[in-house]
């Protein structure tokens, strides 16, 4: 199974979910990692990132960061990126920056 990142509104997070041990069974997938966020008017603040390490040096927590971006814009979400995983991850894809209201970036150091 190819990771996928699905959002769980009834746990304020999205998840990414994949194979422990590399298999294509949809079957087989578990939580591999998460991001959390709390969501208001129009706002998606994410506060936490945490990949589960047995699934370390496979990119799923920048695929994390990219499925939950997407879906945020997508929605039409300003993104307050508190978490220090998100807020790294914008910086290095400055395609996202667009996502953080202009006159917070600065706070973000974006």
């Amino acid at each position: 199974m190819e990771p996928q990142v699905v959002d769980r509104p009834e746990k304020s997070r999205y998840e990414i979910l994949a194979g422990d041990d590399g298999s294509e069974s949809a079957d087989r997938a578990e939580t591999a990692g998460f991001a959390e966020y709390v969501l208001s008017e129009g706002e998606i603040a994410f506060t936490h990132t945490e990949t589960d390490p047995r699934f370390a040096g496979r990119g799923l927590a920048g695929r994390l960061a990219r499925g939950a971006l997407d879906d945020a814009r997508a929605r039409g979400l300003r993104v307050l990126p508190y978490c220090p995983f998100i807020r790294g991850w914008i910086g290095k894809h400055p395609e996202y920056t667009d996502l953080v209201p202009e006159a917070r970036r600065a706070q973000f150091g974006l």
